[in-house]
């Protein structure tokens, strides 16, 4: 009898396997990495970083669990005004020479609701690196019909403090708000 049950834990604990990660990633061509700020406090302008990669890895169907890597070539900011962009790329702002690129490693991916969740994680720009919170809406999966393969599209909000990360420093909050707001589409197929 003690042998079959050495036999039936050993034969049980090599059946079992860990849940597997599912590696998801961005489909540039339908994904966009924008922001918006408010210049003299009467108009909005809106940005993106046109080259940017990212990766979610999960191993639950729901994303509960997922774990976001995303990095952004800041020399690719488009404002749609290439003077903007330029000086955008420039020390006063982003110093795209210096620091050439942005990330942001999540922490943590907490479900607050049916297909609404919040992503904590380490946002590095302009050479510093700071915790920021961002809300995430799950808008559906679907299987790509070209590609066959599985697809999730997210919609990622948040609002961060230029000041925090000293970029665009000699210039104040009445000419340039202070808040800047983050606004992501993101669209994924899994690997």
């Amino acid at each position: 009898m003690k042998k079959f049950i050495t036999l039936a834990a050993t034969v049980a604990l090599f059946a079992f396997k860990p849940a597997a990660d599912n590696s998801w990633t961005v489909d540039n061509a339908h994904s966009k990495l924008g922001f918006t700020v408010t210049h003299m406090m009467v108009s909005d302008v809106e940005g993106s970083f046109k080259s940017f990669s990212a990766k979610v890895t999960s191993s639950k169907d729901d994303f509960s669990d997922a774990v976001v890597d995303l990095n952004a070539d800041v020399a690719s900011v488009n404002t749609d005004n290439d003077q903007r962009d330029t000086h955008l790329k420039s020390a006063d702002f982003f110093d795209a020479a210096k620091y050439p690129k942005m990330s942001f490693k999540s922490t943590s991916f907490k479900k607050v609701a049916d297909k609404t969740y919040k992503v904590t994680g380490n946002l590095t720009l302009h050479g510093v690196t700071k915790p920021v919170t961002l809300d995430v809406k799950l808008r559906g999966t679907y299987v790509n019909q070209m590609s066959k393969k599985n697809t999730a599209g997210f919609k990622i909000t948040g609002t961060i403090k230029r000041s925090d990360f000293g970029v665009g420093a000699k210039f104040g909050n009445a000419m340039l708000s202070d808040e800047v707001t983050l606004d992501a589409n993101a669209e994924v197929t899994k690997d």
